[in-house]
C-alpha cells in the first residue's frame, strides 16, 4: 500500500460506494444507536478512502459511518485518503468488513471472491465458481491464514455467488444449510427459478440429499420442473412434523439483525419461559384453594 494523507473533512457529497460493495447497510437498531452517537459525539474512528481518477472519493471502509453521518443530518465525514491500486482497495475493502458482528452467507460469499480475484489478478485468472469444491489454490490457502474459514469452506461460499437469488435469500435467512446450498448451485439457471417455485409449493427445503439428487439428474440434461417437483414432495427420512411461523410477527420485538435461527432459539426460550410462569401460577392456585 502507497501513501496516507492525515484525517481530512471530505463532503458527503463528492463519496460514493464502493463498486459492487458486498455488504449491506442495515437500518436496524445498530443503525440507528450509531446516528444517535454521531449526533452527540461525531464520527470517533475516521472512515477510509480511495481518490478516484475523476477526483471523487469512493469508500473503502466506513459505509455505515457514512450512512450514520448523512441521516444525522452532517455535511462533511472525517476520512483518512489512502492510495491504493484496486486491488489493494478490495483487499482492504475485503478485511475491514470481515470483522463485522453479524456477517450474512451471501456478504461472505461475494466478498471471499472479490478478494480472491484480486489475489490472482497478477498472474493467471481461473474462474473460482467452475473449480471443484476441495481443489486448493494458493490463493485459497493464503486467504484460510487471514480469514476464520478453511480453504474448502471459502469455496464453498464462493460456490454460493452461483445461486439465483431466491435460493440465496433463503441461505441468508437460514432456510437452506451450505451443503445443500453448495450442491444447489451447480444447478442451471431455469433450474434454480423452478425449485424456487417448487419449494413455495411444498412449503419446504431440500435436504442435501435431495439437493445431491438434483443435481446428479441436472448433470444428466434430466431436471425438469417436474422431476424437481416430485423430489421436493418426497417424504424425508426421520421427516417430523413442523410448525411454520412468519417471522414478521415478531420483527417488533426481535431486531432484524439477529439471524432466523437466532430468532427460532429467542422464540424457544420465551415460551419456555411463558409455560413455567403458568405452571408456577397453576400451583399457586392449587395451594390458596386448599
Amino acid at each position: 500500500m502507497k501513501k496516507t494523507t492525515g484525517i481530512q473533512q471530505i463532503p458527503l457529497t463528492e463519496v460514493d460506494d464502493f463498486p459492487e460493495h458486498p455488504f449491506q447497510v442495515r437500518m436496524d437498531e445498530d443503525m440507528d444507536q450509531l446516528v444517535e452517537s454521531v449526533k452527540s459525539r461525531g464520527i470517533i474512528t475516521p472512515i477510509t478512502l480511495r481518490k478516484k481518477e475523476d477526483g471523487r472519493y469512493e469508500i473503502v471502509s466506513g459505509h455505515r459511518r457514512r450512512k450514520a453521518c448523512e441521516l444525522a443530518g452532517l455535511e462533511t465525514v472525517p476520512a483518512e485518503i489512502k492510495e491504493l491500486t484496486r486491488d489493494e482497495a478490495i483487499i482492504l475493502m475485503v478485511e475491514s468488513n470481515l470483522q463485522r458482528s453479524v456477517i450474512l452467507p451471501s456478504e461472505k460469499a461475494f466478498a471471499y471472491k472479490m478478494r480472491l480475484e484480486a489475489m490472482n489478478r497478477q498472474g493467471e485468472r481461473t474462474d473460482l465458481t467452475s473449480r471443484p469444491v476441495g481443489t486448493k489454490s494458493r490463493s485459497d490457502e493464503q486467504l484460510a491464514n487471514e480469514v476464520p474459514d478453511s480453504a474448502r469452506q471459502i469455496q464453498r461460499y464462493v460456490r454460493l455467488t452461483e445461486l439465483r437469488p431466491g435460493l440465496l435469500d433463503r441461505v441468508d435467512e437460514g432456510k437452506i444449510a451450505m451443503r445443500p446450498a453448495v450442491e444447489l448451485s451447480y444447478l442451471k439457471e431455469e433450474e434454480q427459478e423452478s425449485l424456487v417455485e417448487a419449494m413455495e409449493m411444498a412449503d419446504a427445503t431440500p435436504s442435501h440429499a435431495q439437493a445431491i439428487k438434483m443435481r446428479k439428474f441436472s448433470q444428466e440434461g434430466k431436471l425438469s420442473p417436474e422431476v424437481i417437483e416430485s423430489i421436493m414432495t418426497e417424504e424425508k427420512p426421520n421427516q417430523k412434523e413442523k410448525l411454520y411461523v412468519s417471522m414478521d410477527r415478531f420483527r417488533k420485538l426481535i431486531p432484524s439483525r439477529v439471524p432466523q435461527k437466532q430468532a427460532e432459539d429467542l422464540l424457544f426460550k420465551a415460551l419456555e419461559f411463558y409455560l413455567r410462569h403458568l405452571e408456577l401460577q397453576r400451583q399457586r392456585e392449587q395451594e390458596y384453594e386448599r
